[in-house]
């Protein structure tokens, strides 16, 4: 079998990764020497699998539409803001998830809300887990755009599936009863199932 051959193959088992592994095994012959096939092998489906996972985390952070690049390490810890380490550990170990609990984040305007929502999706998208973030005004615009065009069902079902649903600027618009409707039949599809922040 030739060398474009084997590329195809393992292209056309979507193996991608692994193949262009291989190549930089081939192109550096004797750094690779010393190790047996065994190790070689397993050194491209390791290569392969840290490629697909990176892939998916990208892809999740993608399908989240987060308002702010949030990262967890940067996190202020300090006095004024109320953050304790040992409790932000806890919510960033994404144990909540498992058992649908739901956060409520409180606080004056402009003290990182929503970066520390956004800092705990990121977290939880790290973890291969399906998020949405919504400010509480666009959802609602999308609900009741569903309940004209006839889709309202379904997006609800697809609200219901996202493991971790945030809602940012709750309160700060009155909500008429309809979309208030709207909005309890989205939290009832979730309800014990999957976390809302």
């Amino acid at each position: 079998m030739t060398q474009s051959q084997l590329q195809e193959q393992l292209r056309s088992l979507r193996l991608g990764h692994f193949a262009q592994a291989l190549l930089q095994q081939q192109s550096q012959a004797t750094t690779y020497d010393e190790m047996s096939f065994e190790e070689r092998l397993g050194l491209l489906a390791q290569h392969e699998i840290h490629c697909r996972q990176d892939s998916k985390v990208k892809r999740l952070l993608r399908q989240a539409t987060l308002r702010l690049e949030a990262h967890a390490s940067r996190l202020e810890y300090r006095a004024e803001r109320g953050l304790r380490k040992d409790k932000v550990a806890t919510l960033l170990s994404g144990q909540y998830l498992h058992h649908a609990h739901n956060i409520i984040v409180t606080g004056a305007t402009g003290c990182g809300k929503t970066y520390f929502a956004c800092a705990l999706a990121r977290q939880a998208c790290e973890q291969h887990h399906t998020v949405r973030y919504y400010r509480l005004g666009q959802l609602l615009d999308e609900l009741n755009i569903g309940h004209a065009d006839g889709s309202y069902r379904q997006q609800l079902a697809q609200l219901a599936k996202k493991e971790l649903l945030i809602l940012d600027d709750w309160g700060m618009e009155k909500m008429s009863a309809r979309p208030a409707h709207g909005l309890l039949g989205g939290m009832e599809e979730r309800y014990q199932n999957t976390s809302t922040i």
